[in-house]
């Protein structure tokens, strides 16, 4: 079964748009675990709109199942963060200063030392490390010469095209995905997915290991409640 991780950076802007600990981020991970979740992402930006250094800090201390860290490790302080809490994964995004959410993946040709060498950096010290990617066949092939553990498939073009053409919209996906297990790559995949695209995406991709959901899943449980949600979010990966 693939496994889901909640991004609960929503949690977190709804908390700092008001100030004070409510919603409290740190029961809202834990509450994704008892409801089945088998993971916590964050992505920490540095004005720390949303999740902030502390979270992770205090996340780390008490979640139990597995712990992702997604951010820019072109930024030192992300760097720093990572190592000191030495989390389950680490997921490398190329965010740009102030952007409001991820919108491509890295250029793995162009940057492979760069990314080589971070790689190593943050393996060294036991953590799991995965790339995140467009679908593009020659982006994970050379990711996998980075010495990374696994790709993240960036899937917001596969959400938009989702319900117009859906062959279409999961062709490159899968691949990326059939290019990811040639080569060795565990796979992941993250951004836009939801209750509507997920189970169709789930069962088109071979090898995939986990996604991270939190936008969609977070705005669903403002309707479904959140034991209801992840219920459902989990029943659509059991294909």
């Amino acid at each position: 079964m693939t496994k889901l991780s909640v991004n609960i950076n929503k949690i977190a802007t709804l908390r700092n748009s008001r100030g004070g600990n409510v919603p409290n981020v740190l029961a809202a991970a834990l509450a994704c675990e008892r409801f089945g979740a088998q993971g916590i992402t964050v992505h920490p930006r540095p004005d720390e709109r949303h999740i902030r250094y502390q979270d992770v800090y205090d996340l780390k201390a008490e979640i139990s199942t597995e712990f992702n860290i997604e951010g820019n490790c072109q930024e030192q302080k992300f760097i720093d963060l990572v190592l000191a809490n030495r989390p389950t994964q680490v997921t490398l995004v190329p965010d740009a200063l102030n952007q409001i959410t991820s919108n491509h993946g890295w250029d793995t040709v162009k940057h492979r030392d760069y990314l080589r060498d971070m790689v190593k950096r943050f393996q060294d010290q036991g953590i799991r490390v995965s790339i995140f990617v467009d679908p593009d066949e020659d982006m994970v092939e050379a990711a996998a010469e980075t010495g990374t553990d696994r790709v993240e498939l960036y899937t917001e073009a596969y959400a938009a095209g989702f319900g117009f053409d859906n062959e279409q919209a999961i062709a490159p996906y899968f691949k990326a995905a059939k290019k990811a297990g040639e080569v060795g790559l565990g796979l992941n995949a993250g951004h836009d997915l939801d209750l509507n695209n997920l189970r169709y995406f789930n069962e088109h991709i071979p090898g995939l290991l986990e996604v991270s959901i939190g936008h969609a899943l977070i705005a669903d449980a403002l309707y479904l409640g959140l034991e209801e949600t992840i219920k459902r979010y989990l029943a659509a990966l059991k294909a």
